[in-house]
């Protein structure tokens, strides 16, 4: 490819620092062979760049302390612990007073696998329990809960299986025991209890996991098929190109034939001269006004945002589990001893429920597959490294930006309506001092008339009067007859004479 054009602005400008794409770095069908960015070239639009963009030289915590401290009610004890610390027997000791729940009932919901009894957290607190010193929650005694809240808090309270083999010799000695060791007993002969109680929370749990884990490759799928489908996102970057390499004629980073996408995040740190505005600002105006297509990227990337939420690793690990959960399933199914009790139906329901898990996990698999090939292509495409540049970040940049561009031009049209309004309030006020000026002139006018020297005009006016008779008529208006100042007939007819005389 021929090498970039070389620009020579007529004043110093800002400076951009983007990560620049060195040749070596171009793959075959990368988007920055395909770009023709000098079309976007216009003498108006390198005139507001240099006019807008030339250089100048010169946790606290908050810790609840009554929930720290808050212990449960006080414990009746009335028989002596055998095995069980007394921390572990007075935590089952509250969930059993709560639940008040025979102990062979909640063990026959285990082996029944009964899923409308069963909830997720009585199988993971007992499936992932680890030694632990924290004190466990209280539960009120007295307080009604439902009975599918029984299974959920079960196995938070239930001691560590090595405690339960040995509460387990104790069953002839049952009736001398307290109740939290009682309880134990019943449970410890619940046979392959831990894979048991895991198998379970996976079979309560492979929907909601499903329903994580699809949308998350749906959602980074669509952005990328997006993103690489997008004529008005490919536009823009030729546009930033253009700017960029023209702002940065003369450094190391001018005459660029690409850069890094991460770089559009950073458009907005290229501050005005006046530092009233940015280079974000200036192209949203530039695109909103002479390329008008280009405002159609937000719409068109419309799945970067979910894109951006989805954790790469935290997926393929919750596919790598979902995988060894079913292989473990399959193997203890297979392995499962015969059942000695009539209410367990572990094996039974667990056999066409590893099937369809199967079945689904290939799917997804095959999914996260192919959006793995999509991110790569992406990668190959915008030149970056799939393998270092998260899904989340790459597309958490992409998003950030698309918000930044749609509040710059909110922005920029708040500042045109400001700018409009005080070009209006400007106007009104200048109408106003021009009229007041002639206002003045006009009174100045009237005032000049009535000066000495100005006898021609004077007269000029008084005989126009005197032929048209108004003079005479203006004075009677103004001169209203006085009755108390009568004057004698021989006035009266003197001037009943004189007003004859001048009609004729």
């Amino acid at each position: 490819m021929k090498q970039k054009k070389l620009y020579k602005p007529e004043v110093s400008m800002k400076r951009i620092n983007w990560s620049k794409i060195e040749p070596r770095e171009l793959s075959e069908n990368c988007f920055w062979l395909k770009v023709k960015e000098d079309k976007f070239e216009t003498p108006d639009l390198f005139a507001k760049l240099a006019l807008t963009f030339a250089s100048q030289k010169k946790g606290q915590r908050n810790i609840d302390a009554a929930e720290e401290n808050r212990s449960g009610p006080p414990k009746k004890k009335v028989k002596e612990l055998r095995i069980l610390d007394p921390k572990t027997a007075q935590n089952l000791s509250i969930f059993l007073g709560s639940y008040r729940m025979p102990y062979e009932e909640i063990k026959n919901i285990i082996l029944e696998v009964n899923e409308q009894l069963l909830s997720e957290a009585l199988i993971q607190n007992w499936s992932q329990r680890k030694k632990s010193t924290r004190q466990a929650r209280s539960l009120e005694p007295d307080s009604y809960v439902p009975v599918g809240a029984v299974v959920k808090n079960l196995v938070k309270h239930l001691p560590e299986q090595n405690i339960l083999k040995e509460l387990a010799q104790l069953k002839n000695e049952y009736d001398d025991l307290c109740e939290p060791e009682q309880f134990g007993v019943v449970m410890s002969s619940v046979k392959m209890l831990r894979p048991r109680l895991t198998s379970i929370l996976f079979k309560l749990t492979f929907e909601e996991h499903v329903n994580n884990i699809k949308p998350s490759i749906m959602s980074v799928t669509l952005a990328c098929e997006e993103l690489k489908k997008s004529e008005s996102f490919n536009r823009l970057l030729e546009l930033v190109l253009l700017v960029g390499n023209y702002m940065n004629s003369g450094s190391r980073n001018a005459q660029s034939l690409g850069f890094k996408i991460n770089f559009l995040c950073k458009i907005r740190d290229t501050k005005s001269a006046d530092q009233k505005t940015t280079l974000l600002h200036f192209l949203a105006e530039i695109c909103e006004e002479q390329h008008r297509d280009i405002l159609k990227f937000p719409e068109e990337l419309e799945h970067v945002e979910s894109a951006s939420k989805v954790s790469a690793q935290t997926l393929k690990s919750n596919l790598v589990a979902m995988e060894q959960n079913i292989l473990h399933l399959e193997r203890d199914i297979k392995n499962f001893p015969k059942e000695d009790s009539q209410h367990d139906k572990f094996v039974e329901k667990m056999t066409s429920f590893t099937k369809n898990a199967r079945e689904q996990y290939e799917k997804l698999s095959t999914m996260h597959n192919n959006m793995v090939k999509l991110y790569e292509n992406l990668g190959e495409y915008f030149i970056f490294d799939p393998n270092t540049v998260a899904i989340e970040d790459f597309f958490g940049d992409l998003n950030n930006f698309r918000t930044l561009f749609l509040e710059a031009l909110k922005e920029n049209h708040k500042r045109k309506e400001t700018e409009e309004k005080s070009r209006r309030a400007k106007l009104a006020k200048e109408k106003a001092e021009q009229e007041k000026l002639e206002r003045q002139k006009k009174k100045k006018q009237l005032i000049d008339i009535n000066k000495e020297g100005d006898e021609t005009g004077v007269m000029d006016n008084l005989l126009e009067a005197l032929q048209s008779g108004a003079a005479f008529r203006d004075r009677r208006k103004r001169i209203p007859r006085n009755p108390d100042n009568r004057r004698c007939p021989l006035e009266r007819s003197r001037s009943r004479h004189n007003e004859a005389m001048s009609a004729k």
